[in-house]
């Protein structure tokens, strides 16, 4: 009776392991960044930046995830859509590493195991935990600017559009924007007047790229719910 139960609850086990859509991949596009500094302009990428993901397909509408990404920024007033940024000729850049969980809801069923359900456009909402450097403190003799670093928070949400490409591999092509707690990510601080930019707003940092997804676990059951 004991081994009964224990290979009832084995079977079960693999069941719910193997009854599931798992998706590992890798992201390639760039980052643009809006603030105190440069363009306003929220797509606009400027800088090659990168992230790998892994997704737990919940159900065909709904998958998990959870992303690490490595963001590089930059702002450049050369590059600006007013005259008085333009002349003001400030630049920076920055780099940004990010973690970060969410949900992606399809909105059509999503299976590639189905010839009919192998694309959909989506939508994620996530909530990321971002470091980046920052101004700490400024040396009074050479003016020099001391960088420390420092971790925050930020709410990503983005669109995308996702298919199957060839037998477990998918693509898709997707945009993300962040609007952070922050606004020192260009090094605008008040506490030192020649960095103090008069911001009126926090920071906010874009990905924008094509990602190659391969897929894993057999897609026969999925789980009902939401």
């Amino acid at each position: 009776m004991k081994n009964s139960i224990l290979s009832i609850i084995f079977i079960s086990f693999s069941s719910i392991l193997l009854g599931q859509v798992y998706e590992i991949g890798v992201s390639l596009g760039g980052t643009s960044y809006v603030g105190d500094i440069g363009s306003t302009k929220y797509i606009n990428p400027n800088q090659l930046a990168g992230n790998v993901f892994f997704k737990y397909n919940y159900n065909p509408r709904i998958a998990f995830r959870g992303t690490l990404s490595y963001l590089p920024i930059k702002g450049d007033d050369a590059k600006a859509d007013t005259d008085l940024r333009r002349n003001r000729g400030l630049n920076f850049t920055n780099t940004i590493t990010e973690v970060a969980i969410g949900m992606e809801y399809n909105f059509y069923e999503y299976d590639i195991s189905s010839e009919e359900k192998s694309w959909t456009p989506y939508i994620l909402t996530e909530l990321a935990a971002f470091n980046y450097s920052y101004v700490k403190s400024q040396d009074e003799e050479t003016g020099e600017n001391i960088l420390g670093k420092r971790t925050s928070l930020a709410i990503p949400m983005g669109v995308g559009f996702k298919s199957k490409l060839s037998g477990n591999l998918a693509f898709s092509i997707e945009t993300k924007l962040r609007y952070t707690f922050k606004d020192d990510l260009d090094y605008s601080t008040d506490k030192i007047p020649s960095l103090d930019f008069r911001g009126t707003g926090n920071d906010w940092y874009m990905f924008s790229g094509l990602s190659l997804i391969y897929t894993f676990g057999r897609p026969a059951c999925y789980t009902q719910g939401l």
